[in-house]
């Protein structure tokens, strides 16, 4: 089981990240009405492991915030990679992961060698659509259903 310590989103394409300690999670909004957490796509919502992004660091030999990646959720203890199709329950509701959250050449826009750090081992997170509603705050449970 992982625990859920972070918590981001963005108010349009590009924007700065806005960290936040909980956050309400709807259909229509996605998480704390990101501006990608709108229903009409299969990327709602994007988790980003924290040993994950720890190994693209170490690759990078640096240290960088876990919002460079843009990711919705900063988990630890659960592992995300080869999870397409399962369901992930996280605090009260409920996720579908729908693949991997590819890296782009954003990335090396924030960090040269970024993007090719996070392609190894779905090191870049994964992407989910809401299966529920509900509500995450910082240290909810994270797991596999």
């Amino acid at each position: 089981m992982g625990t859920v310590i972070g918590i981001a989103t963005r108010k349009k394409t590009k924007a700065v990240m806005d960290t936040h300690d909980h956050a309400t999670v709807l259909f229509e909004k996605g998480i704390g009405n990101d501006s990608r957490g709108k229903k009409r796509n299969n990327r709602q919502i994007t988790i980003l492991s924290k040993e994950a992004w720890e190994e693209a660091c170490n690759d990078l030999n640096t240290e960088l915030a876990w919002t460079t990646r843009r990711a919705n959720l900063f988990v630890e203890g659960i592992v995300l990679k080869n999870t397409k199709g399962k369901q992930l329950k996280v605090g009260n509701f409920l996720l579908e992961v729908t693949g991997e959250l590819e890296p782009c050449n954003r990335m090396d826009e924030q960090f040269q060698g970024l993007t090719k750090a996070l392609t190894k081992e779905w090191r870049g997170g994964i992407t989910c659509k809401l299966l529920s509603e509900g509500t995450v705050e910082i240290g909810d449970s994270v797991e596999f259903v």
